[in-house]
């Protein structure tokens, strides 16, 4: 549905048709509400950019069913191999949990994903589709936000919503617009990017170069092909590094890479920067426009898919009422601003192994890995990317059940196992969860937990309920569908204690609320937050294209 009339009216616009925006008007559109997706360029980016998708990533792409498409064009499951200025291995970085049902580290290109994301928007016939129009104004009331536009051919075209996200990437317009600033690190640093077509490194993990003299990243693509960033020095002239013969002697010395086809050389300057506030009124910030990530953790793509996943059910909430729902709209920041913080930290601290700033620190960093690998724990912390911080909340829209910070699972994303039903088919948990708050009743006999009477009153709240069983238990059917663990992700040391307790998920599967099944009763009140209007939106319909 692209036909629009000079004035169109809509629940939400979305400005920026990158990965944030394509995502966001992807879950948006399953949930029913009415988007104008605006960009100004005429098709999706044609270019490399970010090349590394995470597993919660794509668990939010498996919440838009796209999951399996996806998976046909990334190459899954690589690591890492931290490397001397001689070459020699210090640190492997190779993952092979799932913890949220995929693998933690995958590469991309991404024209690639993000034509596929929009071929997505096909199956929506309330999402429409703003190619080749730039915003020219945007202001807003009390009642919503009215958007001003124009194409190349200097035509005019006006969207009003009732809230507009804005996905318009590190130079965001509507950030300036709104005299919103960056803060937080000044950290700026020159990089030479190289993108080959056909690479002749065979090798399927990054390779990172620590050399003092000229730090580097080798990372690897879907369809041979392969990235190189180069440290740049100050005073290092970006037409002089961008010249052929240079970049080619620069790869001959990480590689046999030095003959290869390029298909984009470029100089970026990375940035680690927050907006100091993400909502002014009836317009939020997402992605890149609400925070700016160095690459070495490969989270900026991956962040704004957080933010997408985190705002979309509010947004679709918000748009059911006739005031604006100030809590859920607010929790929108203080849920995913110190968590994208953490993943820029993490950059930053990753930078400063693979850009050591002389010899001696060179040296000293890679004594303290090689120690660190002689015990076994410490090893295993780094190869499964346990260093990295897993997604969780510790204010907004949750109910904390006393526990300490470490030992809670409240605010936390909810594990993903392989799970089995009464018939022994097994899928991913999502696959079974509808997109509405859900009550997981975790025990031994979750067919037995529950009166009647409680299924029915939580039901009658607008809760789906099911079943799951710890591995060792064969799931039963009651009152509710019971299915079993199968990947035992349920049985870790943190959710073990959890055993014989009712988790109330979100629409963004993290778990807002923890009570033992005899509490059950205290969910019911708690749902009502999660979704504050009682009128429901047509059931989300995400067919999982093939």
């Amino acid at each position: 549905m692209n036909a629009v009339a000079p004035v169109l009216q809509v629940d939400i616009a979305i400005v920026g048709a990158g990965p944030t925006g394509l995502t966001l008007a992807n879950l948006l559109g399953g949930m029913g509400v009415s988007v104008a997706l605006i960009e100004r360029n005429v098709t999706t980016v044609q270019e490399p950019r970010a090349v590394s998708i995470d597993d919660e990533s794509m668990r939010t792409i498996q919440a838009i069913g796209l999951d399996k498409a996806v998976e046909k064009i990334v190459a899954r499951g690589y690591g890492s191999r931290y490397l001397s200025p001689d070459g020699d291995l210090f640190l492997t970085v190779e993952p092979t949990s799932r913890d949220y049902g995929f693998d933690k580290r995958n590469a991309f290109q991404q024209p690639e994903l993000e034509a596929l994301l929009r071929d997505g928007l096909s199956r929506f016939p309330n999402v429409i589709q703003l190619f080749g129009w730039d915003m020219q104004s945007f202001s807003q009331d009390d009642r919503g936000v009215q958007v001003e536009l124009a194409n190349a051919s200097g035509a005019g075209r006006t969207v009003t919503a009732g809230y507009m996200a804005a996905a318009d990437g590190g130079r965001s317009p509507t950030r300036s617009k709104l005299g919103i600033s960056l803060v937080g690190s000044t950290f700026a640093e020159r990089w030479l990017i190289v993108d080959l077509v056909r690479t002749e490194n065979r090798f399927r993990h990054t390779q990172v170069h620590c050399d003092p003299a000229r730090p580097c990243i080798s990372l690897p693509g879907p369809n041979n092909i392969r990235r190189y960033e180069f440290m740049l020095h100050a005073g290092e002239d970006d037409k002089a590094v961008t010249d052929e013969t240079f970049v080619r002697d620069l790869l001959a010395r990480v590689g046999p890479d030095r003959n290869c086809e390029f298909k984009r050389v470029r100089v970026y300057t990375f940035h680690a920067r927050l907006a100091d506030r993400w909502r002014d009124g009836r317009i939020l910030l997402a992605g890149d426009a609400a925070h700016l990530t160095p690459p070495f953790a490969g989270q900026g793509m991956n962040s704004g898919l957080r933010d997408a996943h985190n705002l979309a059910w509010k947004l679709a909430e918000a748009v059911k009422g006739d005031t604006v729902p100030e809590d859920l709209l607010e929790s929108y920041e203080i849920e995913r601003r110190p968590h994208a913080w953490e993943m820029i930290e993490l950059a930053l601290k990753m930078g400063q192994v693979m850009m050591p700033t002389n010899h001696l620190t060179a040296s000293l960093t890679r004594l303290a890995f090689r120690a660190l690998g002689l015990y076994a724990p410490a090893r295993d912390y780094f190869a499964q990317m346990r260093y990295k911080p897993k997604p969780r909340f510790r204010k907004g829209l949750l109910w904390p059940d006393g526990r300490s910070e470490k030992e809670t699972m409240v605010g936390r994303l909810v594990p993903q196992p392989v799970v089995e039903d009464t018939s022994r088919n097994r899928v991913l948990l999502d696959e079974i969860l509808p997109d509405r708050p859900t009550v997981v009743i975790f025990d031994e006999f979750p067919d037995r937990a529950l009166a009647k009477s409680e299924v029915e009153a939580l039901t009658d709240a607008g809760l789906h309920v099911i079943g799951l069983t710890p591995e060792w238990m064969n799931p039963i059917d009651g009152d509710i569908p019971v299915y079993r663990d199968s990947s035992r992700l349920f049985s870790t040391e943190q959710m073990r204690p959890y055993l014989g307790h009712a988790l109330l998920l979100r629409r963004d599967r993290y778990i807002a609320a923890a009570v033992p099944v005899t509490r059950i009763g205290e969910l019911i009140d708690k749902a009502a937050a999660l979704a504050p209007f009682p009128e429901q939106l047509a059931e989300a319909s995400f067919a999982n294209a093939s």
